[in-house]
C-alpha cells in the first residue's frame, strides 16, 4: 500500500501591495527554508494568545526558541539603550526573512509587550540577566557603583 499524502498548510497569500513578504519568491525557491509558511493566520493566532499568556522568563526563552526551530523565527528581546521605564522602553526585534509577513513581525512584538505589562516579572527577569540589578552575567555590583 501507498502513504496516504499528509496535507501541508501554507500561510494565503497577502492581498497584492498590502504586504512585502516575498511568499512568491520563497516558494518559487527550491532551495529556500519553507518553515514559515507554516504558521497559518489560525497559528499565527495560537501563538500570539501563547506568547500574551506567558509568565516566566524560562517560559519564555522556551517560546523563542520553539519559534526558532519550527518556525524559523528569529527573535531578540533586550533592554534599551537608554532607560527603561515601561515595556515600550525594550526593543524587541523579529527579523526580516522571506515569507514573514510584516503585520506578523509587527503583531509578535506587541503580543510580548502585552506579556511584560502582564507579568511585568518578567520584564524584571530580563533586565536582570544584563546585569541592571547586580545578578546577571557580570556578578554582583561593588558597592561603591550602586549610588
Amino acid at each position: 500500500m501507498s502513504e496516504a499524502a499528509v496535507p501541508v498548510f501554507i500561510r494565503n497569500p497577502c492581498p497584492p501591495g498590502a504586504c512585502e513578504c516575498d511568499r512568491d519568491r520563497l516558494l518559487a525557491d527550491p532551495g529556500s527554508d519553507k518553515r514559515v509558511l507554516a504558521l497559518t493566520r489560525e497559528e499565527e493566532k495560537r501563538l500570539l494568545a501563547r506568547l500574551e499568556a506567558v509568565s516566566t522568563l524560562q517560559d519564555l526563552k522556551h517560546m523563542i526558541e520553539r519559534m526558532r526551530q519550527l518556525l524559523g523565527i528569529e527573535l531578540q528581546i533586550a533592554p534599551g539603550s537608554n532607560e527603561v521605564r515601561s515595556t515600550r522602553g525594550f526593543q524587541i526585534r523579529v527579523a526580516e526573512r522571506p515569507g514573514l509577513c510584516r503585520k506578523t513581525r509587527q503583531s509578535i512584538p506587541a503580543a510580548i509587550r502585552r506579556c511584560l505589562e502582564n507579568h511585568p516579572d518578567v520584564g524584571y527577569a530580563i533586565l536582570d540577566e544584563t546585569g541592571l540589578f547586580g545578578t546577571g552575567d557580570r556578578g554582583p555590583a561593588p558597592a561603591d557603583e550602586i549610588r
